[in-house]
């Protein structure tokens, strides 16, 4: 049996669920659609998203403002549809979770919170290969509270790509106020130790928080559990809700109903007082409290359809899946690897080191135009490829690999 049969073989053995997602077509050569493999820069789109947010926009077409109390999905109360399967895909209460925003407001609002810097207690961890946003929030945010020398960037050991559990821990001293890691690193796929880290950083002392960005909708999460004190994320990666779409939320809830310092707004206020139009907020005690405006229901209503996949699919038996489908994928490859190799340290993606002359955005250009095969490019040797459970196929990964091959000497 050829390599390429084995791959349709697998792919009839351990389907997954292509068929409710939009594969881009491919302009030229043997293959009519893509393989896709930037999902974790930009999920692909569910055929059932275009219906339902149609059917959403028919609302304000047949009702106007009555549309916030009438039709099959009102607008009023329309975030509370997607609170729960959130709650579920992360492991939380519903009271803990709220979608809201993008990431890096939320990343600012919650830090209002929980960055309460002190003389003695001021600096902030991240890893140094944070995604630049997570860089530029979490320095901005020690600058508006006059600290020049709060962040602290975690580097891996000489010669690691790979940031170690021990060295983090290592370096909670009892100056550190707030930990804010990513849960899976975008650049090199690492899957955090969430709960020993969160562990650790309590017990120093430090407020734990969150960046899932890369870990939502990719790796089970157990956030209320682990006791994470807070973690926000976005939802147009691996929840494949479109560009630029909602974020989440999640504050566990020891810290709900108590003083922490908020900014708030219009919907920060109890539902049932809302329209009584007072002049003071009366914040519910859930994670709705770090509301601030109304939500926009038509950048909601792909978020709804997203979490309803994975409310019916389950975290859990995409995350099996993604383990059969990332580890075939890295047989067949022949380059340098910077992800893990350990199954359990990873999520659903290799980050390749390109060396040569080739440069990471050359080789992805040419994978796409040349072999109808879509990676993400991280300059100027990194290129990512992941093959998401939800619509990647074994035949997708032979098809990169058999790419790469040709495009890469030997």
């Amino acid at each position: 049996m050829s390599r390429e049969a084995e791959a349709h073989a697998l792919d009839a053995a351990d389907p997954g669920h292509r068929e409710l997602f939009d594969i881009p077509p491919v302009h030229e050569g043997p293959y009519p659609e893509v393989a896709y493999f930037a999902g974790n820069s930009l999920g692909l789109r569910p055929k059932a998203t275009r219906t339902e947010l149609l059917a959403d926009l028919d609302s304000w077409a047949a009702l106007g403002v009555e549309g916030h109390l009438e039709g099959e999905r009102p607008w009023l109360p329309y975030h509370e549809l997607l609170t729960g399967p959130a709650a579920r895909l992360v492991g939380a209460l519903p009271s803990e979770t709220v979608v809201m925003n993008s990431l890096t407001v939320n990343l600012h609002l919650l830090m209002v919170s929980f960055y309460r810097p002190t003389a003695s207690r001021y600096r902030i961890l991240i890893e140094d290969s944070a995604f630049p946003s997570d860089s530029y929030a979490v320095q901005s945010q020690a600058r508006f509270h006059g600290y020049d020398d709060a962040v602290v960037r975690l580097k891996p050991r000489p010669g690691e790509d790979c940031l170690r559990t021990a060295d983090v821990i290592e370096q909670l001293g009892d100056d550190v106020a707030v930990v804010l890691l990513g849960g899976v690193n975008y650049l090199t796929g690492e899957l955090m130790d969430i709960p020993a880290i969160t562990a650790a950083g309590q017990s120093a002392g430090a407020v734990v928080g969150w960046d899932l960005a890369h870990a939502v909708g990719n790796v089970p999460l157990e956030l209320h559990e682990w006791g994470v004190d807070f973690a926000a994320w976005c939802s147009y990666k691996y929840l494949n809700s479109g560009p630029g779409s909602l974020a989440g939320v999640f504050v566990h809830e020891r810290h709900l109903g108590g003083d922490l310092p908020r900014f708030e707004g219009w919907w920060s206020t109890e539902a049932a007082t809302r329209f009584e139009m007072t002049p003071y907020s009366r914040p519910p005690q859930s994670a709705d409290a770090w509301q601030v405006s109304n939500p926009p229901i038509f950048s909601m209503s792909p978020v709804r359809t997203s979490l309803e996949i994975f409310d019916r699919v389950g975290i859990t038996a995409l995350r099996e899946r993604s383990l059969r489908l990332t580890a075939y994928l890295e047989t067949l490859l022949d380059v340098p690897i910077i992800t893990p190799t350990d199954p359990a340290r990873r999520g659903a993606q290799l980050s390749l080191r390109i060396g040569g002359a080739l440069t990471a955005g050359g080789l992805a250009k040419r994978l796409r135009f040349e072999y109808g095969v879509i990676a993400d490019a991280r300059e100027p040797d990194v290129l990512r490829l992941a093959p998401v459970p939800l619509y990647s196929t074994y035949h997708d990964c032979w098809r990169a690999a058999a790419a790469l091959a040709e495009v890469i000497p030997g």
